[in-house]
């Protein structure tokens, strides 16, 4: 009689602190010019603030359900961003708030979202995770994991299928990368060609698991190998070096020869949502990469280094900055609560 298998060891220690990536800016850096450097620092910062003071209404109790905030990882969709037209499709997971803002959503109608006030983007009906505005080609946050994947393709088919030469950017943690609908979404759009890039936003824990535990290769970038798909390993603490591999990947898609992957090497430096302590990482983890790696504050010294800027005048946009994020909370607040027959609208949308 054969003997049952035995039970493998699982190692539920915590997590050793990491070295952040030694990486370079990558190509491109010289081509940036003093406005877009900061560009990238205010929209970074804008992100930062208000992702700050989202935390600071959920600990009040003014934010309810799930919020995931992105302090952290502003590089990568900044970086990103900087390369798309106005009608190329962006979709996202849960970790929503960041992306939004980048793509120029007004602050007042996320953070009322946030509140579940009607004069947020979903009428107070979605909260953090499910938001969206069709002007803004935002197709939403959406809290179930790797679900946008697919969808982000199927945007990405339309675009090829009415020829308006836009692209798809689809974004999703590594929590979601060794799931099946990924795999077969990738196989659809390098099968047709769709114009679509996948960004893989590694930020090391899928809600509290190193991605070294959960999966058996950590070269994210790779999963398109067996469909033909290129793919890079990008900083993703570095918006120049964001910026230079999202301009080629984009191009790559928008010029007919298919789908791209960017692995963003990045890190989140709260916990996987305002719910989680985080007790899976040492804090000499967390601050080594805060002090030494953090991406705003790379940006803040190149600018102060080449004399773009002073002092006084990146005070100035932290202070416009937080004045947009104060506004923001005050409209929030003031809002009124959605009607109760708001429940019955918007369950159907005629094209």
């Amino acid at each position: 009689m054969a003997k049952p298998a035995t039970k493998p060891k699982v190692d539920t220690s915590p997590a050793k602190a990491k070295s952040p990536p030694k990486q370079s800016s990558g190509p491109g850096d010289n081509s940036v010019t003093p406005d877009e450097l900061k560009a990238y620092y205010r929209d970074m910062l804008l992100i930062r603030r208000f992702e700050e003071r989202a935390g600071q209404l959920y600990g009040m109790g003014l934010i309810g359900g799930f919020c995931h905030l992105y302090i952290g990882q502003e590089a990568v969709v900044v970086g990103m961003q900087s390369s798309v037209r106005d009608k190329d499709a962006v979709i996202t997971s849960y970790r929503d708030h960041g992306h939004m803002l980048a793509c120029g959503m007004d602050p007042k109608g996320v953070m009322a979202e946030l509140t579940g006030r009607s004069g947020g983007y979903s009428k107070g009906k979605g909260g953090s995770m499910h938001m969206f505005s069709r002007e803004k080609s935002f197709y939403g946050g959406h809290g179930i994991v790797g679900a946008q994947v697919p969808i982000g393709t199927g945007l990405a088919f339309a675009h090829k299928y009415n020829g308006d030469k836009n692209v798809s950017l689809t974004y999703f943690g590594d929590g979601s990368a060794n799931q099946g609908q990924v795999y077969e979404a990738m196989n659809m759009a390098a099968l047709w060609k769709l114009p679509v890039v996948y960004i893989i936003e590694n930020n090391r824990y899928g809600m509290g698991t190193s991605v070294e535990r959960a999966s058996a290769t950590t070269e994210l970038y790779r999963h398109g190998e067996a469909f033909g798909i290129p793919g890079e390993r990008v900083d993703g603490m570095d918006v120049l070096a964001v910026r230079a591999a999202g301009a080629k990947a984009i191009e790559h898609a928008r010029s007919g020869q298919g789908p791209y992957i960017l692995e963003m090497q990045t890190y989140r430096y709260r916990g996987h949502s305002m719910s989680d302590p985080a007790k899976y990482r040492t804090k000499e983890e967390v601050d080594k990469f805060r002090n030494e790696r953090d991406p705003i504050e790379h940006i803040r010294k190149r600018l102060l280094d080449a004399k773009i800027v002073d002092e006084a005048a990146l005070k100035a946009v932290d202070a416009e900055i937080r004045k947009i994020v104060n506004d923001a909370a005050e409209f929030s607040q003031h809002s009124p609560e959605p009607d109760p027959s708001e429940l019955w609208t918007d369950i159907l949308v005629e094209a």
